[in-house]
């Protein structure tokens, strides 16, 4: 599993309380084009699959699990995210990047991405999964 990319705008959205990640609605899309760090919301996204084959825009929800602190170190831990293609290739393409981004904020702010580094193609009737680890989980900040 990749490590989660911050987004710059997510380090300052974090710190000036826009952010509750451990009641907001956190959605996953997936892309073809190399996200920019500078990006800040849902909007500036390009390349995101298209709704068909069992992928649709904007609407993969993670359920957090657990967001806490212990001894000063925050941890998000979700559960595993899965899209099913169905009827054709997942979103009649292929795709490189996991995006996260606050369904709940205003602006649909971005949070981070995941990079697989090669472009996957899930086609009709395989399983795609972004599987979480349920101790360290997907993110963490001192």
């Amino acid at each position: 599993m990749p490590t989660l990319t911050k987004f710059y705008s997510f380090v300052e959205a974090i710190h000036e309380k826009q952010h509750n990640l451990g009641s907001d609605t956190l959605k996953w899309i997936l892309t073809s084009n190399a996200p920019s760090l500078s990006w800040t919301q849902l909007s500036d996204v390009t390349g995101q699959l298209s709704t068909a084959n069992g992928y649709t825009q904007n609407d993969k929800t993670m359920t957090v699990t657990s967001s806490a602190q212990s001894s000063g170190l925050y941890t998000l831990i979700g559960s595993d995210v899965t899209w099913t293609a169905s009827g054709g290739n997942l979103g009649s393409g292929s795709f490189r990047y996991a995006i996260l981004y606050n369904d709940t904020s205003t602006s649909d702010l971005l949070i981070g991405y995941l990079d697989y580094g090669y472009l996957i193609t899930v086609a009709s009737g395989q399983t795609f999964t972004l599987d979480f680890d349920s101790v360290s989980g997907l993110y963490y900040a001192s």
